[in-house]
C-alpha cells in the first residue's frame, strides 16, 4: 500500500510523461471526451448528463449537477480536470472519500493528492511542494482547511482551472446535513472569481438547489438534473414487531447481495451475528473498525464472499457495486434525502432491486426523539460548551486557534452528560462559530527511517526484527525520504508474525532512533474558533438554532408520513418532495401493489402453473420454491399450504427451500 495525499516521486520522467499527456489534451471536443473516459476507466459511453455536464465545465460556466447515487458524479469533474490546462480543486467533506478517491485516480496513472486532517507537516509540505512545481492535477481538499490562516492566499500561487463542490447540500442552511465548514467556500470564490465552479449533489430539494447558487454566488449557473425515479427498484414498507425474523424471512425470500442500515455500531454487530446464526451468509461493517478489518470485509462483501453486509449510515459512498438486489433499512432513516442515497445503492446495474424499511408502531415516537436530540435546549447547549473547555483545561480567554484531541464519550462519562444530546449541542456551539467540532478522523500508521541504509547493516537485530525491516523495504519505497503509510496487518502476514508482534518491534526500532513511527491514530478534534468566554454570552441565532430546527422537524415529518401514510403512491410523494411531478403512480411499491385488486388464489390454476415449471427444466432437478413466489406476491400462504398438500399427497418431494416432482 503507498502513501495516499502524496507520490514517491523518485521516478520524475513518469510525471513528465504523464502531465505531457494531459497537457496534449487541453482544450478536448468531444471525441476527445470520449477517448479519455475509454483510456483511464475503460468505459466506450459516458452516464445519461454526464457529457452535458462536462461539456458546460470545459465552456468556462458555474454549473450544477444533481445526479443520483451511482450516477458517475466523480468524472464529471475528473475528466474535465485533466482536459483543462492546471489544477482541479475538490472540496469534499469526508477524508475517507477523498482518500480513496486519490487512491483510485493514482491506480490510474493520474496525479492526484490531498490535504487533510491526520497528515503530519512532513506530509503536508511534500504535497505543497509538488503544487508548486505543477505536478498535480488533481487537489482534495476538507473545507476545514480554507479557515486556516493564509491558506487561501497560498493557493493565489496554484494555476488553479476549476474549483468543484462535492456533496454541496452541505452549504445550504436548509440542506439535511448543513455544515458550518462549507461557509467558508465563498472566500475560495472571491479568491478566484474567474474560475469556474461545478457544484454536485444526489439529493436537494428546490429550496436547497437555490441556496447552493445564493451561497456560492454562482453567475448564470447551469442546471442539470437527472429525474429522481428510479423505475427499477421497488420501494416497500413493511410494519412489523419483529424486525429480526421479519429480515430472515426477506432475505431467505430475495436472491443477491444485499445492505442492511442500521444506526449504530452495536447494532450493526448483533444484527449480523443474528444473521449468520441464521443461515444467512453476513458481516458487519462500522466507522471503528480497524482499517485492515474495512478492507477485509469490504472486499468480501464486493466480490460476493459476504452476501449482506450489516452497516451504519456512511457504508455505501464511494463504493461500486453495481448488482446489490436489496437495501433495508431495519432502524428508519430521518430523511428522505438519506433515505433515497442509501436505497439508491441498489440496482446501480438498472436491474430489478428492492428497497425494504422495516418499521414498528414504537417507531412513531424515534423522529419527535432525534429533534430533541439534535437541537437540546439551551441550557444544556451552555452547559456542553462550559463542560468541553474545562474538559480541555481551557482557561476563559484562552484557546483561540488551538486543535485538542477530544473525546465526547469520555468526557460526557466524566460530567453525566447524555451522550446523543451533547452530540448535537457540539453541532449547534459549530454552526454559531464558538468551536469547530470535526467528527473522527482515521489516520493510517506511518514510517520513516530516520538512519542511513548503511546504518541498518550495523544493527544487532534478532530474526524477526530483521524479517520485518526486510518486509518494509521490499512493500514501502521512499522510507528514507520522507513518511510512508503502511497497514501492521500486512506486514505481519509477509513475515507469518501477528500484528501485535509488529507493532511492538516498531515502537522498539522507534526507541532505538532507527525510525520514526507514527501509530494509527482514529479520534475527534475540537478546534477552538475563539477564546473561551462566559456561557452566559453564547447566543444562538435564528438562522443556527431557530430555523433550523424547523427545517429539521419538516424533513422529519415528511420521512415519518413516507413510511407510516399508505394512502398513495409511495415514489409519487418522494418525487414531489424533490420537486418533481410523477406522470402515474409506480405500480411497484407496496402502496401500489395493494391497491391492484388481486383474484382469490386457485389451487388448480396452481397446479398447471407448476407443471409448467416443471416443464422448463430437466427431470429430477430441484425447483427453488423462491423462484415461485413472486408469481404470487399476494398469495405467500396460499403457496406454502399448497406445496405442503402436494408433498403430503406424495405429489412433491419437500427438501429445504427446494421441491422435486415425484
Amino acid at each position: 500500500m503507498e502513501p495516499y495525499g502524496y507520490y514517491d516521486f523518485s521516478d520524475e520522467g513518469y510525471f513528465d510523461e504523464a502531465l505531457a499527456a494531459f497537457d496534449a489534451e487541453e482544450g478536448s471536443d468531444e471525441n476527445d471526451l470520449h477517448d479519455i473516459l475509454h483510456r483511464y476507466w475503460g468505459y466506450d459511453s459516458f452516464r445519461p448528463l454526464q457529457l452535458e455536464i462536462i461539456q458546460s465545465v470545459l465552456a468556462g460556466n458555474d454549473t450544477i449537477g444533481l445526479l443520483p447515487t451511482g450516477g458517475g458524479k466523480s468524472l464529471t469533474f475528473q475528466i474535465p480536470a485533466m482536459a483543462l490546462e492546471g489544477l482541479t480543486i475538490v472540496i469534499s467533506p469526508l477524508i475517507s472519500l477523498m482518500k480513496d478517491q486519490v487512491d483510485n485516480l493514482r491506480k490510474r496513472r493520474i496525479p492526484a493528492a490531498y490535504l487533510g486532517a491526520g497528515m503530519t507537516r512532513s506530509e503536508a509540505d511534500y504535497t505543497y511542494e509538488r503544487l508548486r512545481q505543477g505536478r498535480l492535477k488533481l487537489l482534495y481538499l476538507a473545507p476545514e482547511r480554507l479557515a486556516r490562516e493564509n491558506f487561501i492566499a497560498r493557493m493565489r500561487g496554484w494555476n488553479v482551472s476549476l474549483i468543484v463542490v462535492d456533496e454541496a447540500h452541505c452549504i445550504s442552511q436548509w440542506g439535511y446535513d448543513f455544515r458550518p465548514s462549507y461557509l467558508g467556500l465563498s472566500l475560495l470564490r472571491e479568491a478566484f472569481p474567474l474560475v469556474p465552479v461545478l457544484a454536485l449533489t444526489a439529493s436537494a430539494t428546490p429550496q436547497v438547489v437555490n441556496d447552493i447558487a445564493d451561497k456560492l454566488s454562482l453567475r448564470n449557473h447551469a442546471v442539470f438534473s437527472r429525474s429522481f425515479a428510479r423505475p427499477n427498484i421497488s420501494f416497500l414498507v413493511r410494519i412489523t414487531e419483529d424486525k429480526a425474523s421479519k429480515l430472515v424471512t426477506i432475505l431467505n425470500s430475495t436472491h443477491g447481495s444485499a445492505i442492511v442500515y442500521v444506526r449504530s455500531r452495536k447494532r450493526a454487530r448483533e444484527i449480523a451475528e443474528m444473521l449468520i446464526t441464521a443461515g444467512i451468509s453476513a458481516s458487519y461493517y462500522h466507522a471503528g473498525l480497524e482499517m485492515h478489518e474495512k478492507s477485509e470485509r469490504q472486499e468480501a462483501w464486493q466480490t460476493d464472499r459476504t452476501r449482506v453486509i450489516v452497516a451504519t449510515t456512511a457504508f455505501g459512498m464511494g463504493i461500486d457495486k453495481p448488482d446489490v438486489r436489496l437495501v433495508v433499512h431495519i432502524d428508519l432513516p430521518s430523511t428522505l434525502e438519506e433515505y433515497y442515497q442509501e436505497a439508491g445503492r441498489a440496482g446501480r446495474d438498472s436491474e430489478h432491486s428492492i428497497a425494504v424499511i422495516l418499521a414498528s408502531s414504537r417507531d412513531k415516537a424515534v423522529f419527535a426523539r432525534r429533534l430533541n436530540e439534535a437541537f437540546p435546549e439551551r441550557d444544556f447547549i451552555n452547559r456542553v460548551y462550559d463542560e468541553v473547555c474545562r474538559f480541555l483545561d481551557i482557561t476563559m480567554g484562552e484557546g483561540f486557534g488551538l486543535m485538542y484531541d477530544f473525546n465526547p464519550e469520555v468526557m460526557c462519562e466524566r460530567y453525566k452528560l447524555p451522550l446523543r444530546h451533547t452530540l448535537g449541542a457540539l453541532s449547534i456551539l459549530s454552526r454559531a462559530g464558538y468551536i469547530d467540532y470535526i467528527e473522527e478522523t482515521d489516520s493510517a500508521s506511518r514510517i520513516m527511517f530516520t538512519c542511513s541504509r548503511n546504518d541498518l547493516y550495523d544493527l544487532d537485530t534478532d530474526d524477526a526484527t530483521d524479517t520485518v525491516l526486510h518486509a518494509l523495504m521490499r512493500s514501502y519505497p521512499g522510507l528514507f525520504a520522507d513518511y510512508v503509510f503502511i497497514d501492521e496487518v500486512t506486514i505481519a502476514h509477509k513475515c507469518s508474525l501477528q500484528p501485535d508482534d509488529v507493532y511492538r518491534i516498531l515502537i522498539s526500532l522507534r526507541r532505538q532512533h532507527v525510525l520514526s513511527y507514527i501509530p494509527r491514530k482514529r479520534t475527534p478534534y475540537i478546534y477552538m474558533s475563539m477564546n473561551r468566554r462566559p456561557s452566559c454570552e453564547i447566543s444562538l441565532p435564528r438562522e443556527v438554532y431557530a430555523d433550523r430546527r424547523e427545517a429539521m422537524a419538516q424533513r422529519l415529518e415528511a420521512m415519518k408520513n413516507f413510511v407510516f401514510d399508505s394512502a398513495s403512491c409511495r415514489v409519487s410523494r418522494m418525487l414531489a418532495y424533490f420537486g418533481e411531478n410523477a406522470p402515474r403512480p409506480c405500480g411497484k411499491c407496496d402502496v401500489c401493489r395493494a391497491s391492484v385488486h388481486m383474484p382469490p388464489f386457485d389451487p388448480d390454476s396452481f397446479d398447471r402453473r407448476l407443471d409448467e415449471f416443471f416443464g422448463m427444466i430437466a427431470p429430477e432437478t430441484k425447483l427453488d420454491i423462491r423462484s415461485i413466489a413472486p408469481y404470487y406476491p399476494h398469495h405467500t400462504a396460499e403457496v406454502a399450504e399448497r406445496i405442503r398438500y402436494l408433498a403430503l399427497h406424495n405429489k412433491l418431494k419437500i427438501e429445504g427451500l427446494y421441491i422435486s416432482k415425484l
